[in-house]
């Protein structure tokens, strides 16, 4: 019987068990485990397989066989719901089941490269492309392999860093692959058959120090403590241009007012010119002592460039074209943390701040022996020093927290700005003083005028950038840059979790455990040893604002990044009511099936401004009518407001007529409502039909007096023609009457 057996199965089991604790003998006592444990599993199987037998009793009757057949029978009825068909029944087993067929040892590939140890090689990154049998695999030493499916053939391999893989995708064509390096803020798309970047971008992968705008406010310039100076399209998003001549952080950069060159400071003692067209270092400018620049700044001319030393004391000047040494201002007795030129054209002013609690304006042109003009005294270390657009006033931020408003012209203060209390400021989980005594210690590191110069940006050791009225001295806008709770003094208080009855958890020294050898203390900066090992906790602050010279956005550049503030809408993905099935593929795909109406407010929708545009100049003048008679009334002052700003754009104003008068017709008691939100609206459309007639009408006379011109021209011409012939005509006459004359004459 299955039970017996079973009985004396586990009887036997417990009986070696015991056996072997009584004369030490493990192996046997392994074996005979192993052993049983395959009979025992065999026993179970019986045991299943007996009980899933059906119990039927022996036939009785006559026709017996004819009773067990219609049994059959009705057990594979496939008309029963209750009984399955042997195929599905084998699929559903098959898909609990999976064999490994393979095993590929890939770190054999990377045998023989200098300085990579097969053994710490770890696969971080995999993605598989079933379409085309296509494995992509990403490696902690930055590299990565392609490989053919199922037969593992190896296609392409190629290292990218030498930092891991984090993350890998493949296109649904299976063209190009994406790799992306969290640690260096990496992305690359890379297309395996012609070996070719298709995009490479990698922000900075230390704390951004310095951002300029470029004149046009299309470029954005950003240095780092990473020694490298980038350059961003400001309405892309992405990077596409790196230099790295510069070997430690860099503290300054800037643009001429042609756009041409781009120019950085740097703690390594040069200043290096950039030509934005062939993306090249013609210029290197050094001082005759070895010096840390921590300042920079360009003249209006874009001939003169300036820097201050943080470590000599001084200022260089010196000539953008020639590239030599001009002067070195001498004067300050403490290091020059900024310094800036005068906007204004007429003026050759240049104003410097230091730690020794001085203001001193320089004439740079001047041929006087000393250049300095004026020396401003200051409640405190200067931080921070800027012009306003016009050249009339300059801003200085010191150490106690101040923004002062100076003349540059009289050298005298105007007002006094208290911004300590709105700067803010949060407790560290090491700090020992509250956030209300830290605040003490808090001070505006940068500062910035607005376009029209009216306002005034400030930030510094803070996670707050606050704008200020100049004039009445009030805070207009704070602005919070991070709600970021793993950067350090982000709040007021110290989070719960890591307080104890016996303190702070986070004044604890961790150490390693000195029983595994000597103690190794974690030092911060330390780069040796392993780097998983030790944590950093940045503190969240501002190091640099500058305002776009277009007057609709400002940069900053902070613990989190480069961060761009705008008025433009264009610049941020903002959909409305937004589904998952509303995507740009979807939208050109009802586009292409001619459903205009729904293309349309799919497009709406998703809010991308190009995509807009596509789907709204497809659209034919006839279907106009019916496209906006399905508009929902709750989209109609999106789509006024989308035409307004596509007649200042494109030239197509009949059709943005066209549109404008089929959404009155249509929507008109909508419209009736004036809502502020209409009423705005309207204006600007009135507004902007009126510029076009304008400038139509203008257009029309300027053609009109154009073509009566001409028209007179040619009147002109064709008198004088006429004149010349009938002149032409009569010298004919008269010349056939002088013949007839003389015929006359010779007949007589």
């Amino acid at each position: 019987m299955p039970g017996q057996s079973l009985v004396e199965i586990i009887f036997l089991f417990f009986f070696f068990i015991l056996l072997g604790f009584a004369f030490r003998i493990g192996r046997i006592i392994i074996f005979f485990m192993v052993f049983f444990f395959h009979l025992f599993s065999h026993d179970i199987d019986s045991l299943k397989k007996v009980e899933e037998l059906p119990r039927k009793k022996a036939p009785e009757t006559e026709g017996a066989e004819q009773m067990e057949e219609e049994d059959h029978e009705e057990d594979d009825d496939p008309t029963d719901p209750k009984s399955k068909p042997k195929e599905d029944e084998k699929e559903e087993k098959e898909n609990y089941f999976y064999k490994r067929l393979a095993r590929h040892f890939v770190s054999e590939t990377f045998k023989g490269e200098k300085g990579v140890s097969i053994y710490n090689i770890n696969v971080t990154a995999a993605a598989y492309m079933p379409s085309t049998k296509l494995l992509v695999t990403g490696y902690s030493h930055g590299a990565f392999l392609l490989h053919e499916m199922p037969e593992f053939n190896l296609i392409h391999s190629l290292k990218i860093s030498k930092q891991l893989i984090s993350s890998v995708a493949i296109n649904p064509t299976g063209d190009w692959i994406a790799l992306g390096c969290a640690d260096l803020g990496q992305l690359l798309v890379w297309e395996w058959q012609s070996e070719t970047y298709i995009m490479k971008q990698q922000g900075h992968f230390d704390t951004m120090s310095s951002v300029a705008y470029s004149p046009d406010g299309s470029y954005v310039a950003t240095g780092g403590r990473d020694s490298k100076v980038k350059v961003w399209d400001t309405n892309t998003g992405f990077s596409f241009v790196t230099f790295t001549e510069h070997t430690s952080t860099i503290t300054g950069v800037a643009f001429t007012q042609t756009g041409r060159a781009l120019l950085s400071s740097s703690l390594d003692g040069t200043v290096r010119a950039f030509d934005m067209a062939r993306y090249r270092n013609f210029r290197t400018f050094t001082s005759p002592k070895p010096a840390q620049f921590s300042c920079l700044s360009i003249d209006v001319s874009g001939d003169l460039v300036a820097a201050g030393a943080q470590d000599t004391f001084d200022v260089y000047l010196w000539s953008l074209q020639t590239g030599k040494l001009l002067e070195v201002l001498s004067g300050h007795e403490g290091p020059v943390s900024s310094l800036c030129f005068s906007p204004s054209p007429s003026s050759s002013l240049l104003v410097s701040v230091s730690w020794d609690k001085t203001l001193r304006i320089w004439d740079a042109v001047s041929s006087a022996a000393s250049l300095t003009r004026e020396t401003v005294n200051l409640t405190s270390d200067g931080l921070a020093v800027c012009f306003r657009p016009d050249g009339k006033q300059v801003a200085v931020a010191t150490l106690d927290g101040h923004i002062s408003i100076f003349d540059p012209q009289q050298a005298t203060q105007l007002l006094t700005i208290e911004g300590r209390n709105d700067l803010g400021s949060g407790k560290s989980d090491t700090d020992l003083v509250t956030a209300k005594k830290n605040l003490q210690g808090k001070a505006f590191n940068t500062l910035c005028y607005t376009a029209d110069g009216e306002c005034l940006l400030a930030a510094g050791q803070s996670k707050n950038i606050c704008i200020y009225q100049v004039m009445e001295k009030i805070l207009v806008k704070k602005y919070e840059i991070t709600q970021n709770r793993s950067l350090d003094a982000m709040d007021d208080i110290i989070n719960r979790r890591k307080m104890t009855e016996f303190g702070n958890m986070a004044l604890i020294e961790e150490r390693e455990d000195s029983r595994n050898g000597p103690v190794t203390l974690r030092l911060p900066g330390v780069r040796s040893g392993d780097m998983a090992s030790r944590s950093f906790k940045p503190e969240v602050r501002v190091s640099q604002l500058q305002f776009s010279p277009n007057g609709r956005a400002f940069a900053a550049t902070t613990t989190e990044g480069l961060l761009v503030y705008s008025l433009d809408t264009n610049l941020v993905f903002e959909p409305f009511d937004l589904s998952e099935d509303i995507t740009p593929k979807t939208i050109r795909n009802a586009l292409k099936s001619k459903d205009y109406s729904r293309s349309f407010v799919m497009a709406l929708k998703l809010n991308e401004s190009k995509l807009t545009r596509e789907v709204y100049e497809t659209i034919p003048p006839d279907s106009i009518a019916i496209v906006v008679q399905t508009l929902p009334s709750s989209y109609v002052e999106r789509v006024l407001t989308f035409i307004v700003n596509q007649m200042d754009t494109t030239p197509h104003i009949e059709f943005h007529l066209k549109w404008m008068v089929a959404i009155f017709y249509e929507h008109g008691t909508v419209l009736q409502q004036r809502t502020p939100s209409t009423v705005s609206v309207l204006r600007s459309i009135q507004k902007t039909v009126g510029r076009k007639f304008e400038d139509l009408s203008k257009i029309c006379q300027h053609n009109r007096y154009t073509l009566q011109y001409l028209l007179a021209l040619g009147g002109t011409a064709q008198k004088r023609t006429v004149g010349s012939i009938m002149s032409i005509e009569d010298g004919d006459e008269e010349d056939s009457d002088e013949d007839e004359g003389v015929d006359e004459e010779m007949e007589t």
